[in-house]
């Protein structure tokens, strides 16, 4: 007896001993941080208006980008600020999975592609901030794969809202037409947004390129909730539209920080680490996607005999087909246009 309590005592000190090494074998994994370049150091695509210092080193091994994500850099709330917002929104899908059959359940489909599309955005974002800045070659990549992901959520958005938000009125004005268009809407933000990184010098056309395309796909997308909040006269009896108001006002508030960088340009140099616009812009845009996906959670339960006289159930299948179309054509465009950026940096020998 008295041997078989030796031997537990023994295997339990030996394990407290591993795990003492932890702290000391995660330090050793971690490669030790370069000290970080100002502005003036790193190319002018990689560079953020008023943020002078912070920037990470180019050409560094894979290990040391993965690695900033827990070291102190330009990018590194960028990085954590949709990453928490990518596992909230993971948490919700796990949440609705079990309220909602998405495999059999057809009329689920929008609000499947709804999560898909909100997880892919976010996860692309993370991506982009915390790899883009390996070179300027792997900065267009990784960027274009976050336009990707802007452009596939704002047809998921469309969807949801054409499916289970729209009134019956405004569906009888725009069947035909509202998600060709708003999948249309979505490849020329893509391609707006490309084109604005590619001229990333030219800060005017970099500006237009990302907030126009985009301006105009969301008008269009978030229409069937504004001629809902407008004209149904029931809305007080409506819960979800709590949150289709509460999606707007965050989505409003978010582009106004994404389009100004009012915080760094009123401090200049001071918000190289906490407190840039895009930040904030990362904050309110996961708030806008978390009312997005309660409110048309609510629509999915609450106006069922809504949806299904106006949507056979053949119609999500091919609205998800749409879905899957938008993005592969977003992706060989964006190979198209790399192919030039390549043939850009090789001319100016940047890689």
């Amino acid at each position: 007896m008295a041997t078989i309590v030796a031997e537990h005592i023994g295997r339990l000190f030996i394990s407290l001993q591993q795990i003492r090494q932890v702290p000391r074998m995660l330090t050793e994994a971690t490669p030790s941080m370069p000290a970080t370049l100002r502005d003036s150091d790193v190319p002018a695509c990689l560079r953020d208006r008023h943020i002078t210092s912070g920037y990470r080193q180019l050409h560094q091994n894979w290990r040391y980008y993965f690695f900033s994500l827990f070291q102190r850099h330009s990018e590194t709330l960028n990085v954590w600020t949709h990453l928490i917002g990518l596992l909230i929104i993971l948490a919700k899908f796990c949440d609705l999975a079990e309220n909602v059959d998405f495999v059999n359940d057809r009329h689920a489909w929008p609000l499947l592609v709804l999560l898909i599309s909100s997880l892919n955005y976010t996860a692309f974002s993370v991506i982009a901030h915390l790899l883009g800045s390996k070179s300027e070659l792997c900065h267009f990549i990784f960027y274009y794969l976050d336009y990707v992901g802007v452009a596939q959520y704002q047809y998921g958005s469309a969807l949801v809202h054409f499916y289970y938000a729209i009134d019956a009125n405004m569906y009888s004005l725009v069947k035909g037409i509202y998600l060709p268009t708003a999948a249309t809407f979505s490849f020329l933000s893509f391609v707006g947004c490309c084109y604005g990184k590619y001229n990333s010098l030219h800060s005017c056309i970099r500006k237009f390129g990302h907030v126009v395309p985009s301006a105009l796909a969301y008008l269009w997308d978030i229409s069937p909730v504004i001629w809902r909040l407008v004209y149904w006269s029931e809305a007080s009896d409506d819960p979800a539209l709590v949150y289709h108001f509460g999606q707007v006002a965050c989505f409003l508030t978010a582009a106004a920080f994404y389009t100004f960088p009012i915080v760094e340009k009123c401090f200049p140099g001071q918000c190289n680490f906490l407190g840039q616009s895009h930040q904030i812009f990362h904050i309110f845009m996961s708030c806008t996607t978390l009312c997005q996906i309660h409110a048309s959670f609510l629509d999915y339960v609450g106006r069922r005999d809504v949806y299904l006289s106006l949507h056979k159930s053949g119609e999500a299948g091919l609205y998800a087909q749409l879905y899957a179309f938008t993005i592969m054509t977003c992706v060989l465009t964006g190979g198209v246009i790399l192919r030039r950026v390549n043939h850009m940096l090789v001319k100016h020998k940047c890689i």
